[in-house]
């Protein structure tokens, strides 16, 4: 069973994870071509406070410089 995992920034719309899950099976089903029941997707989501870039974290690297 081929497992999928995404890390990446919070994606608050739960339609737009829905849209992630289902395109990313589709290609893994047509790469793999197991059912789609095979596969398991997990969204792993950071905060900006805690993935680092660069020496910065991602919230300061980021937000509007003045």
């Amino acid at each position: 069973m081929p497992n999928i995992t995404i890390e990446g920034p919070e994606i608050k719309d739960i339609e737009t994870k829905r849209q992630l899950v289902k395109e990313i099976t589709d290609v893994v089903e047509k790469v793999y071509k197991f059912p789609r029941e095979a596969y398991v997707v997990v969204i792993k989501e950071n905060s900006g406070e805690n993935v680092g870039v660069g020496g910065e974290l991602v919230v300061d690297k980021f937000k509007e410089k003045t």
